[in-house]
């Protein structure tokens, strides 16, 4: 695997977080779980990133990011920056 930067932001209680959350531990990649819930800043900076309140952001080092992608865009994201 690689040092890709991924960071996570997003919530307990939705459904797209816990799938996407799940789909990257299954998979054994390295990423910063952000709990918008409980920190204002990263709230902020999730809405920075993507320009809208849905959840999950998920950020990439390449400097893209993606907004409650499904499982297979996820994979193929992390396949072309050699994270899987």
């Amino acid at each position: 695997m690689s040092d890709n930067k991924v960071t996570m932001y997003g919530a307990e209680w939705c459904g797209d977080c816990r799938r996407s959350k799940k789909f990257l531990d299954s998979n054994q990649v390295n990423y910063t779980y952000v709990d918008i819930e409980h920190d204002e800043v990263g709230k902020d900076k999730a809405i920075e990133i993507s320009g809208k309140k849905s959840i999950p952001v998920i950020a990439f080092s390449d400097g893209t990011h993606m907004v409650e992608p499904s499982d297979n865009d996820l994979k193929k994201k992390l396949e072309e920056l050699s994270v899987l």
